[in-house]
């Protein structure tokens, strides 16, 4: 059984940091591309969920929305089955759930339907 488990999220004040990690367990880790997506408040259908950064199964890729540009930076660690994304310079708009997700990714990194895989979520809270 695939399971991704995210953790790391908080409330911080506007301009803090925080770093969420996932934690992947049932599958060949190092064959699948890795994303993190974000779902504000008040939307909650799927389809609303916005990427925010995905890193591919070696590393060696990495796309990100334009909104975290030069703020948030994705690692991942194939040797622990972990992925982190490092968030600098939190603004109230980051406000979320943020998930986790694997898949093994043959279009484009940034969308939702790519991923197979799902973390039940991590709830980040920046205020002003």
């Amino acid at each position: 059984q695939v399971q991704l488990v995210e953790s790391g999220g908080g409330s911080v004040q506007a301009g803090g940091s925080l770093r969420l990690s996932c934690a992947a367990s049932g599958l060949s880790f190092s064959r699948y591309a890795l994303a993190w997506f974000r779902q504000a408040p008040g939307k909650e259908r799927e389809k609303e969920r916005e990427f925010v950064y995905s890193i591919s199964w070696n590393g060696g890729h990495t796309h990100y929305a334009d909104s975290v540009q030069g703020r948030f930076t994705i690692s991942r660690d194939n040797a622990k089955n972990t992925v982190n994304l490092h968030m600098n310079s939190l603004k109230p708009e980051d406000t979320a759930v943020y998930y986790c997700a694997a898949g093994v990714v043959t279009g484009p990194p940034d969308e939702a339907h790519g991923y197979e895989y799902w973390g039940q979520g991590t709830q980040v809270t920046v205020s002003s």
